[in-house]
């Protein structure tokens, strides 16, 4: 499964209540995103599992992988292709093992004391942010501003995806800071064409 970061779609329920979770995230890879991230911090392990199946039944023959954010049994009972970690969401070491080698592993990082820590040997990518403060993650840690992304990409020895408040007009500030790619949550996600919202990331 290949690793493309250049615009990575975090999901949230509430705000895909129309179209749907399936067909927002489907719309949104016709519209070119690269990766898709399941994020629900409300529902259980089995609705989780149930939500994660029909997106990689959605996704399948797009190339587009499925993560799961913090909940290494979903991805695990889902067949998801990987699991994005926050700071305090589990042991990268133990997550590596029960994933095994082929599945795509993120971590969230916020400062250059984490990105010091880092497990590289076990890691495939890096979240990078908050760049800006977002309504999506109202728990957020002091937003970096694009100097900072600098920064902590320039210490990052894996690839990188900056998250945060980011809209299509900041596609060229991110990667002139070194990130890969955008990870985005409202850009996308509640707007009336998600489809139309991604391509405007590339335009």
């Amino acid at each position: 499964m290949r690793l493309d970061l250049s615009l990575y779609l975090i999901t949230d329920r509430a705000l895909c209540t129309s179209p749907g979770l399936v067909e927002t995230v489907t719309a949104a890879v016709r519209g070119g995103v690269t990766m898709v991230q399941l994020r629900d911090k409300h529902a259980s392990d089995a609705e989780l599992v149930d939500q994660a199946r029909r997106l990689k039944a959605a996704l399948y023959g797009s190339g587009v992988p499925l993560i799961i954010n913090d909940r290494l049994e979903v991805a695990i009972a889902a067949g998801a292709d990987g699991l994005h970690l926050g700071q305090d969401d589990g042991d990268v070491a133990d997550a590596r093992v029960l994933l095994g080698p082929e599945a795509i592993l993120g971590l969230s990082v916020q400062t250059l004391e984490q990105m010091a820590r880092l497990d590289v040997e076990h890691l495939d990518y890096l979240g990078l942010g908050p760049v800006f403060a977002t309504p999506s993650k109202q728990d957020h840690a002091e937003p970096l501003g694009f100097a900072g992304l600098a920064r902590l990409v320039a210490a990052s020895p894996l690839p990188s995806v900056a998250i945060g408040g980011l809209k299509a007009e900041h596609v060229a500030a991110t990667h002139e800071a070194g990130a890969e790619g955008l990870a985005v949550v409202s850009a996308i996600c509640g707007t009336p064409d998600p489809e139309a919202a991604a391509r405007r990331f590339f335009s």
